[in-house]
């Protein structure tokens, strides 16, 4: 047996089957309960455990649009097949790598200069053929047409693969990572948003590798720059994998480049625990190239890791969706009710000053009535009128310039800020790692969507405390039942 079919033996599989010619996706699995009961109504599948996360994510669209649609994608972030995207420098060895999946050998071109510049989808197929990226994009069943923001660029710079293998998930390629010529620090343009399009891709795989190579350990601006704003978040499916290893002569070779690998993650992920690295190597074990043949074994076993956790790939799928659907309801509820709370101190200063404007307007319209009632001169209450008027109106004027102001004021960082310490006062005291990386992702785009609230007209609305109430009902009990129909379901191995 090939060391892809002992890796995929161990691995847990998942049917998905493609349609080529239909205009669905084929499920086929064994569920049982751990007491071997087959009732319905406690055991599901995992396209029903998807197709509720994916019900329970749209039931909160709306929610997002109040709150000015930028708080979490508009859809669900999944694709039909689960998929492993393969990030990294080019020459990294991520065509070998996806080849060596495939256990084909001309799937992805390889060499040691850059081969590609496209992202390429290798979905499993009956026949082997290639689609190009408008028609990738376009298909409603593959769940790529969210790649249409990044514009034309990119899109011709996409295509599909369909080929025949034992795989029953997808691979992602995407072009290698390379310095700017001259080595200039600066990134330069691709004509897309090359981070922002790893970052898409990233949060729909179900499994991240990160590939780098014994030549460019980390060194390059690119690959820096996609780990700290394109992976951040995203811990829980990365793999970084330290790839061509058997090329080290010696061991004092391995330590500089393993060294200065550790040293530019840490620039990055800024922990005293790194994620593991993976050394491994994609030559044989008995490769006599390499000068340290004791740790080809251990390059070998290495391998037969990273390919058995990419064989899990459908099996995370489930997993990432529920962990997704969780990560964007508790992004809702931090998100309301620091929305709440800015909305509440607006509305605040916006009473007092009608108020005051009320107030006035009534005093003015009891003085006017009083020298009428003492009939006095008409020239006197023409002027107490005029004054009057003049008075409302500069008090209007007035009120208007410092709402703006308080607007201004209310959407700072530093004011957001302390909306967060307030409505999260036990989170923060509590040192909640989790609500504090919520409030860091969206901090940013929760002052862009307040801000255009406010330009709207001024008089925003709260989010009810029943929807909140909702919200919460789903992270205390929706989401934990369906982690425990997830963790009913068995695998069939093939």
């Amino acid at each position: 047996m090939s060391p892809i079919g002992h890796a995929y033996t161990k691995g847990i599989t998942f049917d998905f089957v493609r349609a080529f010619n239909s205009s669905y996706v084929k499920r086929s699995f064994m569920n049982e309960a751990n007491d071997g009961s087959k009732d319905n109504n406690t055991v599901k599948s995992p396209g029903e455990i998807i197709d509720e996360c994916s019900r329970l994510y749209d039931s909160l669209s709306d929610l997002n649009e109040q709150l000015g649609g930028m708080a979490i994608p508009k859809s669900s972030p999944h694709t039909s097949l689960p998929f492993c995207l393969l990030v990294g420098n080019h020459s990294s060895g991520k065509s070998s790598f996806i080849n060596y999946m495939l256990q084909r050998g001309e799937i992805q071109k390889a060499g040691v200069a850059p081969t590609d510049d496209t992202f390429t989808v290798i979905a499993p197929g009956p026949v082997d053929r290639e689609i190009d990226g408008p028609t990738l994009v376009g298909d409603p069943d593959l769940g790529f047409a969210g790649l249409r923001q990044f514009g034309p660029t990119l899109i011709h710079h996409s295509q599909l693969k369909y080929r025949k293998s034992h795989l029953n998930f997808m691979l992602v390629d995407s072009p290698g990572m390379i310095d700017s010529p001259g080595g200039n620090q600066e990134i330069m343009d691709r004509g897309y948003d090359f981070p922002g399009v790893v970052r898409w891709f990233a949060q729909r795989a179900d499994i991240v590798l990160v590939f780098f190579d014994p030549d460019k350990p980390g060194t390059t601006g690119e690959s820096m720059s996609v780990l700290l704003s394109s992976l951040s978040g995203m811990d829980h499916k990365l793999l970084i994998v330290l790839n061509k290893a058997d090329q080290f002569e010696k061991i004092h070779d391995f330590a500089r480049a393993y060294g200065s690998l550790c040293w530019n993650l840490s620039k990055v992920i800024p922990r005293k625990d790194l994620p593991p690295i993976f050394t491994m190597s994609l030559k044989h074990e008995n490769s006599e190239s390499s000068q340290l043949p004791a740790s080809l074994s251990d390059l070998a076993a290495n391998k037969d890791d990273v390919v058995e956790l990419c064989m899990k790939a459908p099996k995370r799928r489930i997993d990432n969706v529920i962990t997704n659907l969780y990560d964007s309801v508790s992004t809702l509820i931090l998100y309301s009710k620091i929305w709440n709370d800015i909305v509440s101190r607006y509305r605040k200063e916006w009473k007092n000053s009608r108020l005051q404007e009320v107030s006035l307007t009534a005093l003015s319209g009891l003085g006017l009535g009083g020298l009428n009632y003492l009939d006095l001169d008409v020239m006197i209450q023409g002027g107490v009128l005029g004054t009057s008027i003049f008075g409302i109106g500069g008090l209007i004027w007035y009120h208007q310039a410092y709402l703006n102001r308080i607007q201004e004021d209310l959407v700072t960082l530093e004011s957001l800020s302390t909306s967060f310490q307030r409505t999260h006062a036990r989170q923060v005291q509590d040192g909640d790692e989790y609500v504090a990386n919520i409030w860091q992702r969206v901090r940013r785009s929760l002052r862009t969507g307040l801000t255009s609230a406010f330009e709207d007209g001024g008089n925003i609305a709260t989010v009810p405390s029943s929807e909140i109430e909702r919200l919460q009902n789903i992270l205390d009990n929706d989401i934990p039942r369906l982690r425990r129909l997830a963790n009913t379901i068995h695998f069939n191995p093939k």
